[in-house]
């Protein structure tokens, strides 16, 4: 299993040295997100300045740009990288696509977005390849490509391309067309058990395809002191307010619970959110333990059923050095065992 960081929201400036030590501590990866900031500008500066890691989008939000523009960019990233680069795409919901980024909602989520990974694969053929670019669907349509817009072909052109998701549709289309899919973080073990791996399997099969050919990346919470908890708990709040992820609520018997979330987020009553939150449910949606056991559980609830993980919390430098430090050496020897 694959242990990666989470870049937190920090400005440009800062991303240099962050991603510096994420290299030198031994961490697999470093992932950047789009909340407040573009999730690939960073990219560049963690290609320039590191030697080893990989890095990725997680997620960068399709819904908001065209196919083309996310083939260039990773085109770029990848070439520039010398194949280090991860796509990871994922839809948002729709009130932030139509509200937040002014771009249409579709009618089918799950045909939008495999209609543009479709087509980020056709373009890439087209300029590794020399194919014709010929692409017609239902949300788009790409049959012009000049040599003056062609980048040419590149030493590393294949670019993996992780889908995230909550429910099984996107689980299932990530198992079909992706090479890896990204675990929300709102999420629990037997959630992904019995909901998630079994989309991604179906997926699989529809394409002849092996659970070898896709890796299955969670971002995890993790509780090890109560200050770690007020957090989580808040954000677990969060995140089960939204009702396109109520079935990871219904999984487990809370979807009342959610619906009162629900309601009061739509007032915007944040603050009485987190007290729904009960302790079994935060022990359901994260790791409670302390420091001291937390990659031996992290491995006892994970270690089978994922490729990679992230914790939600972010790493910065300075901030519990011997905390990181510790827990990538123990989940390191782990691996070689």
């Amino acid at each position: 299993m694959y242990f990666d960081a989470a870049l937190p929201p920090v400005p440009l400036s800062d991303v240099v040295e962050i991603a510096r030590q994420a290299d030198q501590l031994g961490f697999n990866a470093l992932w950047s997100s789009e909340t407040s900031h573009d999730p690939f500008l960073p990219a560049v500066l963690i290609a320039e300045h590191t030697q080893r890691i990989q890095f990725g989008t997680a997620i960068a939000v399709s819904f908001a740009r065209s196919p083309t523009t996310l083939a260039y960019t990773a085109w770029d990233l990848s070439q520039y990288s010398q194949g280090r680069f991860m796509l990871g795409i994922g839809t948002q919901v729709k009130a932030h696509i139509e509200r937040r980024f002014g771009m249409p909602w579709p009618e089918s989520v799950v045909g939008k977005l495999r209609e543009q990974i479709q087509a980020m694969h056709a373009l890439w053929a087209c300029w590794q390849e020399n194919q014709p670019l010929n692409l017609r669907g239902e949300y788009y349509r790409l049959n012009l490509m000049s040599p003056f817009f062609n980048p040419g072909s590149i030493s590393h052109p294949n670019i993996p391309i992780f889908i995230a998701g909550v429910n099984r549709g996107l689980a299932r289309l990530a198992g079909e067309t992706a090479d890896g899919f990204l675990v929300h973080p709102f999420h629990s073990t037997t959630y992904i058990k019995s909901a998630l791996l079994p989309a991604i399997q179906e997926g699989l099969a529809l394409r002849g395809r092996e659970r070898s050919n896709i890796q299955i990346s969670a971002t995890v919470f993790t509780v090890t002191n109560r200050d770690e908890a007020d957090f989580v708990r808040s954000q677990i709040a969060f995140y089960a307010s939204t009702p396109s992820y109520r079935a990871v609520m219904a999984q487990h018997g809370w979807e009342a619970v959610a619906e009162q979330l629900s309601a009061l987020a739509a007032r915007q009553r944040w603050g009485e959110m987190p007290s729904l939150i009960t302790d079994t449910m935060l022990e359901t949606f994260a790791v409670v333990t302390d420091s001291d056991h937390l990659s031996a559980t992290l491995q006892q609830k994970y270690g089978d059923i994922i490729d990679r993980l992230t914790l939600y919390s972010p790493f910065m430098p300075g901030q519990r050095d011997s905390f990181w430090k510790k827990l990538i050496t123990e989940l390191q020897n782990h691996v070689r065992q």
